[in-house]
């Protein structure tokens, strides 16, 4: 067997990169699963997904349902989407970052079943936000897993697996393009390897497994009784969604990048302690930050000296969230 019909399940540009790969590497994909559009940008207009766009740009036949459960919300959506991917006939379903829990029907109907393409070496990350809790964690090891998909939540079969370092000034967006590029190559490998009947597949461990849940808004807010060292690695981990942000003269700041530093006198966390001479330094639970990078509701990113021009943040003033 060269080839295979591989349908494909997934949204963002994570997704999209993978889709892109098993196209080009010669796949027939007889069908695209993606979420709905969703309003975006200042207009709100209905935007299709990174995976849309290339399905649609490709010819590649696309059904978007709202939901998968035929005793669902949505029954008639799954419904449909379950007659085109029986009608699509495919070998394999690979499924990347695509925002839908797959029932059973859809991890049985392929031949070979369901592969997933997850950011994180499993089982460490299981879950929605592997990245970003990655970075969160100071990890400084992360990876891409090719998993034989079961019911649960991350714990089917591992396939294929490569390690990827994380950089000390890693953001979600720098180490998102190098783990979509990896899961795209690997997943290639994968298809070769299933179609010529090569793939072993490996339990995971039950040892290490930790859980990525989804992003909260409200983890964006600063508290500075936290550790400085945290607080740097959430502001990466928060670039470029949803963002680190604080209270700093009187608006809400996005904090993009900031600097640990271990040799500030001890003040009060969210204490001013320079506010001048190009620094902005506020003290934490522990330590203390450079806040090196900044943006103003409505500006743009900016270095310190940039942003306290003409601001008012003095040394000496306590923020809020440091009360």
């Amino acid at each position: 067997m060269s080839g295979l019909r591989v349908a494909f399940a997934g949204t963002p540009a994570f997704a999209r990169e993978a889709l892109a790969a098993i196209a080009t590497a010669g796949h027939e994909v007889p069908l695209v699963l993606t979420q709905p559009d969703r309003p975006a940008g200042r207009g709100m207009k209905l935007q299709a997904s990174p995976v849309k766009q290339f399905a649609a740009a490709h010819g590649l036949p696309v059904v978007q349902p709202r939901g998968l459960r035929l005793d669902g919300r949505f029954a008639d959506d799954a419904a449909a989407a379950r007659d085109a991917l029986a009608a699509a006939c495919p070998d394999v379903l690979v499924v990347a970052a695509y925002g839908l829990i797959l029932p059973p029907w859809v991890l049985e109907l392929p031949r070979f079943g369901c592969l997933n393409i997850h950011a994180s070496l499993l089982p460490r990350w299981r879950g929605a936000a592997p990245i970003q809790r990655a970075i969160e964690a100071g990890d400084t090891l992360t990876g891409v897993t090719i998993m034989q998909m079961d019911a649960g939540l991350d714990t089917g079969d591992m396939l294929l697996a490569e390690a990827v370092p994380i950089g000390a000034d890693d953001t979600a967006a720098t180490l998102h393009d190098r783990l979509a590029a990896l899961g795209a190559r690997l997943v290639v490998h994968a298809l070769h390897g299933l179609a010529a009947g090569t793939l072993v597949r490996t339990p995971q461990p039950a040892d290490g497994v930790t859980y990525a849940h989804k992003i909260d808004k409200a983890e964006a807010a600063v508290d500075w009784h936290d550790d400085a060292a945290r607080l740097e690695r959430r502001a990466r981990a928060f670039d470029p969604s949803p963002g680190l942000h604080a209270d700093l003269g009187g608006e809400t700041v996005k904090l993009w990048r900031a600097a640990v530093r271990s040799d500030a006198p001890p003040a009060p966390p969210g204490t001013v302690l320079a506010a001048g001479g190009g620094r902005l330094t506020v003290a934490c639970g522990a330590g203390a930050l450079d806040l090196l990078e900044l943006q103003r509701p409505g500006g743009r990113r900016v270095g310190a000296p940039a942003f306290l021009q003409g601001r008012g943040v003095a040394v000496g003033n306590r923020l809020p969230g440091g009360d």
